[in-house]
């Protein structure tokens, strides 16, 4: 169960970062006919973060102290004590992000609407933060990895 947990937490967060890019390309060329795929991509995206954040909260809360451990004791401790309380607190910022998202895709997204302009804004930070934190989660995992290994 806890190797499903560990691979749900970055795939969730993989499929949140393709639809708020989608959402991002879709705000570029903002039509009548692509207004409601944006708050679809939108809801999704929302979605997709929020369960990224519940399984990634459950596995810290169940299973990340031992993992801590090994990273501390590892050639890698900055793999914690930097990637793991940096990712910690940007986490928060995508969540808000990507929970404003919907409600600014509910305006009117046609033409030259400041609304538009937004979810673009937001929908392309919530990409960027996205693979930020996908990086941090594979310099956390390598620290695990190298602090496992004999040394």
């Amino acid at each position: 169960m806890s190797n499903l947990i560990l691979l749900l937490h970055p795939v969730l967060g993989m499929l949140a970062i393709l639809t708020a890019g989608w959402a991002f390309v879709e705000t570029r060329h903002t039509e009548a006919t692509n207004e409601k795929r944006i708050k679809c991509l939108s809801d999704a995206t929302a979605l997709l973060v929020w369960l990224t954040y519940i399984v990634g909260g459950y596995w810290y809360v169940v299973y990340f102290a031992a993992d801590k451990a090994v990273i501390l004791k590892g050639p890698w401790p900055f793999s914690h004590t930097y990637f793991m309380e940096t990712k910690e607190h940007y986490f928060f910022v995508l969540l808000l992000l990507a929970t404003y998202l919907p409600i600014v895709a509910r305006d009117d997204l046609t033409g030259k609407s400041p609304a538009r302009h937004v979810a673009g804004w937001v929908s392309g930070l919530v990409v960027l933060l996205g693979l930020v934190m996908e990086g941090y989660g594979a310099c956390i995992g390598m620290g695990v990895k190298l602090g496992a290994l004999p040394h």
